[in-house]
């Protein structure tokens, strides 16, 4: 357990890794929690300062962590295997929510966090969880996305992606090779966790760029046509794989809003007749 501190730098332990973590804002036991998990080669830092506003305009802590592999937290066991984001959310995601004694709040995740996010909520049975804001998550492997991972590779190995994940990652091999070789992974083009969808019974936000390069837009059709739980969804013009960077006012809007009728009805009173 961690003394929570508004800004302060953490570290926790997880499935035997040491993960570092930031608070932002009000407490868990002060206020509703947003637990934000990073895409597939993000890290806490790259976030920028989207947790900080997210924390401003909704009234709810916020809690971000790097997985293993990424920014300064420990360096991931490599090769990942074709389940590893069912294992970060089975494994990993607990000791997180208990690392910061989460009292209810909402998981929102990117990309690869959105997936673990999924997961987690149509997996595991935790009444902290009180709903999923899903940006470009991913249910099935699609061709071009595969294409787009192939092209991060290229750029990784002959152009200047390594030099710019360097600024983030103490390790930027361990996370891109667990990334991207994961992905690649000939195994990986049966990966599916569409049944995630069919299991969740809490609200739900998934919304994409109408130009995601990873994804199309069949990964929130999933969400509409497979879900029995309230689900809201969008999709962004002029807008790539990363909703928070391409319109982040749009983005915003949609977190805070969600965010606030959700919290609308935690609060509401059972009438009894």
């Amino acid at each position: 357990m961690i003394d929570w501190r508004d800004g302060a730098r953490i570290t926790f332990e997880a499935d035997g890794k040491s993960l570092e973590g930031l608070c932002i804002g009000k407490s868990p036991a002060d206020a509703p929690t947003i637990v934000m998990l990073h895409e597939g080669l993000g890290c806490i830092d790259m976030w920028k300062n989207f947790p900080q506003k997210i924390a401003d305009k909704t009234g709810y802590g916020v809690f971000v962590y790097s997985r293993a592999g990424y920014g300064q937290s420990d360096p991931a066991d490599l090769p990942r295997p074709v389940d590893y984001m069912t294992r970060e959310a089975v494994d990993v995601l607990p000791a997180a929510f208990d690392a910061i004694t989460l009292e209810r709040g909402i998981l929102l995740g990117h990309s690869d966090g959105a997936s673990i996010a999924a997961i987690y909520g149509g997996s595991v049975s935790d009444m902290r969880v009180r709903g999923l804001i899903l940006m470009a998550p991913h249910f099935f492997t699609e061709p071009g996305g595969l294409t787009s991972i192939r092209k991060a590779k290229d750029a990784y190995e002959n152009g200047d992606l390594r030099e710019k994940l360097a600024k983030y990652h103490k390790n930027p091999d361990n996370a891109f090779r667990g990334w991207n070789d994961g992905w690649l992974t000939p195994e990986f083009s049966d990966w599916n966790i569409g049944d995630s969808i069919d299991h969740l019974r809490i609200p739900v936000l998934a919304f994409q760029g109408a130009d995601d390069e990873y994804g199309t837009r069949a990964q929130i059709d999933e969400v509409d046509e497979r879900t029995y739980s309230p689900a809201e969804t969008a999709i962004l013009d002029d807008c790539g794989h990363a909703p928070h960077r391409d319109q982040p006012e749009q983005t915003l809007a949609l977190i805070v809003d969600f965010a606030a009728r959700l919290e609308r009805l935690e609060q509401e009173k059972v009438k009894v007749v």
